[in-house]
């Protein structure tokens, strides 16, 4: 029997979230996490069935927290990641001017799907299997992309 994801989220939901709360100690990261469980379970509703959901999702819970904390660790926040969420986020609008103006050099010789490449790694925060999945390249090439990106960066910081 498959699983009914609607009646899981609505039953199971606050444990996941307390679950990755706990292991990650941050209620936004939790929520994102909690997220994620569910969208694996979306994914594998049809060939999973609803024994034992509570203990599965709990497990899943674990998993998907351990697995963001082994990132945070691997890959902590660079200077060049920095520079590019501080462009991202900036609200003033002359500085926004100056952001674009940024970005632009940044970017200018870059294709499209660098720019995307970009933006989903060092903004939205996914990994770079992630990135390759969501982009259909591989993961070696996701990482190439990025890599040349961060040498532009660190010259743009040196003017």
């Amino acid at each position: 029997m498959s699983v009914d994801v609607e009646q899981a989220y609505r039953r199971h939901g606050p444990m996941v979230r307390r679950r990755c709360q706990r292991l990650l100690g941050d209620p936004d990261l939790a929520r994102d996490a909690m997220h994620d469980v569910f969208v694996r379970l979306v994914r594998r509703q049809d060939s999973l069935d609803d024994r034992a959901l509570g203990a599965l999702l709990f497990r899943m819970a674990t998993q998907v927290s351990l697995t963001r904390l082994r990132t945070a660790r691997r890959r902590p926040e660079t200077p060049e990641d920095a520079l590019v969420q501080r462009l991202a986020d900036t609200d003033d609008p002359a500085a926004r001017g100056l952001a674009r103006a940024a970005l632009d050099r940044l970017f200018g010789r870059e294709p499209a799907h660098v720019q995307t490449l970009a933006v989903l790694h060092l903004v939205d925060g996914m990994t770079l299997a992630e990135v390759a999945d969501a982009t259909g390249l591989s993961v070696s090439g996701v990482r190439w992309h990025l890599r040349r990106l961060k040498g532009v960066v660190a010259e743009l910081e040196e003017l």
